[in-house]
Parts: C-alpha cells; structure tokens; sequence
C-alpha cells in the first residue's frame, strides 16, 4: 500500500513539473522578437565593381581595410569562392526554418536574461573555417554556412570525420545556444578535471534550458547511438574517474583525453573507440543537472556563477545504473 503512495506521488509530481514547465514556455513563446537574416553571401556574390563600396559600407567589419578593393573583387570571381557560394545557395536558398529556431532561442534568452539584445544576424562563407563556424562579437551573430553542408560533402575531403559529423544543418542553432551560454558561464579559474567537467557542464546545462525542444544528443553534438552508450556507461565512467583518483588532477593532459574535442574518449583501455568523445563534458552535465534537480529553489543565473565544488557536493552525484 506505502508503495503505491508513493508511486502515485512521483507520478502527481512529475505532472505538476511538466504543467509548470509547460507554461513556462507558453510565456516564453509570447516574447516578442523581431530580426532579419542578412545573406551577406549571396550580396557578396553579386557584387560588381559599381557597388562595392556600398557593400564595404553596410558590412564595414567583413571587409579589413588594409586589402584593396582589387583584392576583393578577384576574391569574388574566384572558382573557389563561386562553388561555396553555389553549394550554400543550394542547401539555403530559404533560412526561414533556421529563422525560426534562432527566433525561438532569443526568446529564450531574453526570458533568462533579460538584458539579452538581440543581434544582428548575418550568414556569410569562410572558406570551411570549421575553427569559426559561429561568430559573437558584440551585437553581430555571423553563421558561416558552409561549415554546414552535410558531413559528406566533397569540400570536406580530408576533414577528419569526428569533426565533420557535426557540418549538418541540424548543429547550426545548437552551435550558436552552445556559443551564447559560454558567455553567460562565469570563468573557470580551476584547474582541475573535476572544475573543468562542470564548467562545461554548465554550459551544456544552460544550452539544454535555451533550446528545450532539441534532443540532449544534438546539444551535446552526440549521434543517438553515442548518447545511447554514455547513457548506458554513466557509471562505470564515473568509477573510472574514482578509481584514478582524476577528479581533482591538474594534469592539461586530461583536457585531450576527456574534455577536448576527439574521435572518442581515452581511457587508455582496448574499449577507447567504442566510447563516444568529451564524456568528461557529459558527466559535468550529469553533475549540473542533478544539483538543480535537487535545489530548485536556485536561480539559473545563481547556479551558472556558483564555484564547482559547491555544486559537486551538493549535487550528491549518482550516476545511473543500466
């Protein structure tokens, strides 16, 4: 009988988290937003000598003023550049569904943050500079599009397919709530695996909050089967780090090994590329959930600002067991 009491409070309880998180976004929805997406591309593409200098002059930080307008003008009619600007005309001739997405993750951060402005959004090429996919700087959004083509497309032939996994159209807005809640994680002044873990973990945390909707493994940038296994390994990774006594090293060398981006985590045992990268990330999120999960009554903001160990011990993290 106890039992089933309690099997009937979890359910009322998670009922009532879910009405409250669905009114939540009810009112986020209702935040009003208003940008448009300047293809600075395809403006680019068109040039010509006659308007150029309009151009230089609407997009003044795309053109640095130490190379000529020659320089510019060649760099249009370059075959390069004339088949990035094909292959992105291609796969987005209409952003309007990215739109879409960005608009439902201003709202998102205007809710959080409400001194949040939304920037000016411009979509640009960069030569597959994968380096800098996304760019913040002050109030510009620049999102070079192709970084974002597919994994196999032909201009990233001897890309390394770890890093290529992530060149799809669906990584775009996770890439740029990723890059905004970096901004809003305070520094990480610790050098230790353990600080690093749930500095990252915040950020992965606050990216999730931002963008509700999409799945914990885009967020992550995890295919489903690579969730799937850091799910299913929690524990025994989490014993890994025990065992090594790992968590409070300094080591930069653990960075490579379990934070960084890679083609899978190393653990230094036969199993290492069976295992999905940065598990060091997932576990720190593991972390950061379980605390807010377990103090509600702490503010987001409040909880991105808090020191790691606090966090850590309060969380009384346990990973799951499958």
């Amino acid at each position: 009988m106890l039992k089933n009491f309690f099997g009937i409070l979890i359910l009322l309880l998670v009922f009532s988290a879910c009405k409250n998180e669905n009114k939540v976004e009810e009112e986020i929805s209702k935040i009003p937003v208003s940008f448009e997406v300047e293809r600075f591309e395809e403006e680019f593409a068109a040039v010509s000598p006659e308007n150029l200098s309009g151009l230089k002059a609407e997009y003044p930080f795309l053109f640095p003023q130490r190379f000529p307008d020659s320089l510019w003008l060649q760099k249009k009619e370059d075959t390069i550049q004339q088949a990035l600007n094909r292959e992105v005309k291609k796969a987005y001739s209409n952003f309007e569904e990215e739109k879409e997405s960005l608009t439902n993750l201003f709202q998102h951060l205007k809710f959080y943050f409400p001194e949040f402005k939304t920037p000016r959004v411009i979509t640009i090429t960069s030569e597959v500079d994968y380096t800098n996919k996304i760019v913040l700087a002050d109030s510009l959004l620049l999102i070079a599009l192709d970084n974002y083509l597919g994994e196999e497309h032909e201009f990233y032939t001897g890309i390394p397919a770890y890093i290529r996994a992530d060149f799809r159209e669906e990584q775009i807005v996770p890439d740029i709530a990723f890059k905004y809640a970096q901004q809003f994680v305070s520094e990480n002044n610790s050098r230790s695996l353990l600080s690093k873990m749930i500095h990252y973990g915040k950020i992965l945390y606050l990216s999730k909050k931002l963008l509700p909707s999409v799945s914990n493994e885009e967020i992550m940038s995890y295919t489903k089967e690579e969730w799937n296994w850091a799910q299913q390994n929690e524990e025994q990774v989490w014993r890994f780090f025990i065992e090594n006594e790992l968590l409070y090293d300094t080591n930069p060398g653990l960075d490579k090994r379990f934070i960084n981006v890679a083609p899978f985590t190393k653990f230094g045992l036969q199993l290492d590329n069976q295992s999905p990268p940065q598990l060091g990330q997932y576990i720190g999120w593991q972390i950061v959930k379980q605390f807010a999960d377990k103090n509600p009554e702490v503010s987001l903001q409040k909880l991105l600002q808090l020191d790691a160990e606090t966090i850590f011990e309060e969380s009384n993290y346990k990973p799951k067991r499958n």
